[in-house]
């Protein structure tokens, strides 16, 4: 119980509540874990939970016209999914599969509407959090219309700080790096371009790849100069 409350207190959406208020939100879950390369969701099936990741990554993913993969986002520890199925009582707008392995906390849809009627604040930080991945879909939507090849690739490698990266006094840490491939659906280009131009930053001192990991060497500075 008080591992799972330690665990919900860094979710964005529950961290203001009190930890009598975090054990009745424990009560309501189930933890369930999945092995690299599990669908977790399919896109088009109905939504009956919301999922929180307790550790791992997932990628949130779609199929395009000719059948390839978009990746809309990776996400990791703490995050959520799920919730726009569960609000508006459609089907699930993406597929979500495990890149890691992963542990995951699942509400049903009912205990999570009651939990948004019961605790004000939880609606208010989903609000919170839904306003910021617009925001983050609004830049990726302008970057993948308006830039050149090395403005897509700078934009999903600062995407990804955003979403799993570790901050250190300027510098960003990104364990385990995505698959070139799944990078480059999240580009919009090929393989072959995200691998010229990660090794073009790198020259340029922008970035260190260190085995998996991918280092932003001046975050701030790489992001001014890729707005």
């Amino acid at each position: 119980m008080m591992e799972d409350m330690n665990f919900l207190r860094n979710v964005p959406i529950f961290s203001e509540l009190s930890d009598q208020d975090l054990e009745k939100i424990v009560s309501l879950g189930v933890r369930k874990k999945y092995r690299k390369g599990s669908i977790i969701l399919l896109e088009e099936e109905t939504g009956a939970a919301l999922f929180v990741i307790v550790y791992g990554k997932v990628k949130i993913v779609r199929m395009d016209d000719d059948g390839r993969e978009v990746i809309l986002s990776i996400l990791g520890d703490s995050d959520f999914f799920g919730e726009m199925a569960i609000l508006d009582g459609l089907t699930r707008s993406a597929s979500v599969v495990a890149t890691t392995k992963a542990e995951l906390f699942m509400i049903h849809r009912k205990d999570f509407v009651s939990t948004l009627n019961d605790y004000p604040r939880v609606a208010i930080a989903l609000l919170r959090e839904l306003t910021g991945r617009l925001r983050k879909a609004d830049s990726q939507i302008k970057s993948l219309s308006l830039k050149d090849a090395a403005g897509r690739v700078a934009n999903v490698i600062l995407q990804l700080a955003d979403d799993i990266g570790m901050f250190r006094k300027g510098r960003v840490e990104i364990d385990e790096l995505p698959l070139q491939q799944d990078l480059a659906n999240m580009a919009g280009t090929s393989r072959e371009t995200i691998s010229r131009m990660i090794h073009r930053f790198i020259k340029k001192g922008y970035l260190q790849l260190q085995g998996n990991k991918l280092i932003i060497n001046d975050y701030e500075g790489f992001k001014n100069l890729h707005l």
